[in-house]
């Protein structure tokens, strides 16, 4: 007997949140093809993650809230159906992936699942998931020993020993540097085209959608406005981008041209970097672009002598993060720290502020050994924002928390100076908001408020744009601008290769626990053994101008149409 088409069947469902007036999902009716590689996008509060909890139960199961309509996965009721029978057949790795690893050795976590059902072969399930997922050899090890990337694979290896038909990712790549992120999608490419797994993803990196996926759905205000074939939805730019969703940077600059009539009527625009090579070439006019060097000749704000570092294990020898770490920072800076998980980002600016201690060597603030500083003294001159901005929070208002460690040093005129981060952050109605009930750029925007209440003239920001959506993003990159003008020396660690592009005057780059380069944007991007030895992935539009001219710099869309055109009309004007 054939199977159904269609592995999941949606009949106008309509959800609202318990104590919400206003449906988060509104009537929405929509089927998934057996086999499909579907990317959800939308922007934040559309309700793309709430539709996702509801294809395997969990709503209205487990989070309550009026439901109205049908859900269809796998031939079975989800709201009806036992919400442990619906994971055997809808698998689900949340954007938080860490809280679904809850055993301490890698295949007692991937084959726990099987084992809680009494599956009597619930070890070689848990083999095979791995295996599928790329980590043979790590049968044995502690989870505490793997890379963020091979974290997230074990949590997909948990949900794949299940054996479900569908599998959801929310946000997969959303922490990942650019050589995990590309080994998660393999591995869903595989299981997609290999095993016949039916994968849904929600996802912003629009560039992964055009090279993985095979539709796109677009939710808008709770609805399903649309399911398109991946090359034909990435065709409606205008519309993507007012719901705060990127195309690729190809994509976007193959429509600027086509707005100023230098682009070949009725060539669909490109999607990918393959795509665009045979549509868009060199203008005639444009002049070679000098290499630019990275040159600071101001006095050293930080730096490492000679710094070695490890922690302690609980299997095997203590892991060396840095041996012998070199590295001065100048006043002035604007670092951008860079490097694959685990290359020690995160350790060095622990170090720096003092939460981590060298095991040899010295770590320096403005000459001065931070060992005999003095927490107070420290703080005042370095402050770090963490990856996590609820970390930042321990009152119960952002106005509090932004005031908190003034009042704590007694510090004259604080009240005026929380008034003016308010104004400068856009947090001033929000004052007495409770910071962990903020939006994630809200979020973001009061915890560096807090980062530089202290007026410290060295400022660490840990992934400032991590999980978050494109328009956060930006708005936070342009709050990242206006600090120029507030500290002196900022450092950032982060994947982000935009960020890194369009904010960095220097780029230093951590492999190993070793600084492999350190410069300017061109000096850094430019060499290729460096690309390819840290993994380091530049912006889409960049790889679009090497692949037409290697040696050329692109680093945003505007660069790039500088220097190149749409096919036809460069040929037309030759």
């Amino acid at each position: 007997m054939d199977q159904p088409t269609h592995v999941i069947e949606i009949e106008h469902l309509t959800y609202t949140y318990p104590g919400c007036d206003t449906p988060t999902l509104r009537d929405v009716t929509l089927s998934v093809e057996r086999g499909d590689f579907l990317a959800i996008v939308g922007n934040n509060g559309c309700g793309k993650s709430t539709l996702c909890k509801a294809l395997n139960g969990l709503i209205p199961q487990f989070i309550t809230g009026r439901y109205e309509g049908k859900v269809t996965a796998c031939g079975l009721d989800a709201a009806a159906t036992d919400v442990g029978v619906m994971a055997s057949h809808v698998g689900y790795v949340y954007q938080d992936f860490e809280n679904q690893i809850i055993r301490p050795t890698v295949l007692d976590d991937a084959s726990y699942a099987c084992l809680n059902y009494a599956m009597p072969d619930y070890l070689e399930r848990g083999r095979e998931a791995l295996r599928q997922c790329g980590l043979v050899g790590r049968e044995g090890d502690y989870i505490w020993q793997l890379s963020g990337g091979q974290t997230h694979l074990l949590a997909l290896a948990g949900v794949l020993s299940m054996q479900p038909e569908v599998i959801i990712l929310d946000e997969p790549i959303a922490q990942l540097d650019p050589m995990h992120a590309d080994r998660i999608y393999a591995v869903l490419r595989e299981l997609n085209e290999v095993y016949g797994k039916t994968i849904i993803v929600i996802e912003h990196h629009t560039e992964y959608i055009a090279d993985f996926c095979k539709h796109v759905l677009l939710m808008r205000d709770g609805q399903a406005a649309w399911k398109l074939p991946t090359a034909e939805a990435l065709q409606r730019v205008d519309e993507l981008q007012s719901c705060n969703i990127f195309p690729p940077q190809v994509t976007i600059a193959a429509h600027r041209l086509r707005r100023a009539g230098e682009y070949p009527s009725g060539t669909p625009l490109p999607v990918t970097v393959e795509e665009g090579a045979r549509v868009f070439r060199p203008r005639p006019e444009a002049a070679p672009r000098p290499v630019r060097a990275h040159h600071c000749e101001q006095e050293v704000a930080a730096a490492f002598r000679d710094v070695s570092v490890s922690y302690r294990s609980v299997k095997g020898a203590p892991r060396t993060v840095f041996d012998g770490l070199n590295l001065e920072i100048h006043r002035g800076d604007k670092v951008a720290l860079i490097g694959s998980n685990g290359a020690g980002k995160s350790t060095l600016m622990k170090l720096m502020v003092g939460l981590l201690k060298p095991s040899a060597g010295d770590v320096q603030l403005g000459g001065e050994s931070i060992r005999d500083l003095k927490p107070e003294t420290l703080s005042r001159r370095i402050s770090m924002v963490y990856q996590n901005p609820e970390d930042m929070f321990i009152r119960d208002s952002i106005g509090a928390d932004i005031a908190f460690a003034m009042q704590a040093r007694k510090l004259a005129g604080s009240a005026a100076r929380t008034d003016e981060l308010l104004a400068r952050f856009r947090l001033t109605e929000l004052r007495e908001r409770d910071g962990r009930l903020l939006s994630g750029g809200q979020m973001r925007r009061a915890s560096l408020a807090i980062g530089i209440a202290l007026n410290p003239a060295v400022l660490l920001l840990d992934e400032p744009t991590a999980n978050l959506d494109i328009a956060t993003r930006k708005e936070i990159m342009r709050t990242l601008e206006d600090l120029k003008e507030v500290t002196e020396t900022v450092i950032i660690a982060t994947h982000d290769m935009q960020l890194v592009c369009e904010w960095a005057e220097r780029i230093v780059v951590l492999c190993g626990g070793r600084v492999v380069a350190d410069g300017s944007r061109d000096e850094v991007f430019g060499n290729r053994d460096v690309l390819e030895q840290v993994g380091i992935r530049p912006p889409e539009i960049f790889t679009m101008g090497q692949t037409l001219c290697p040696g050329e710099i692109c680093y945003t869309i505007d660069d790039f149409l500088a220097r190149f055109t749409g096919r036809q009309s460069a040929d037309a004007n030759a």
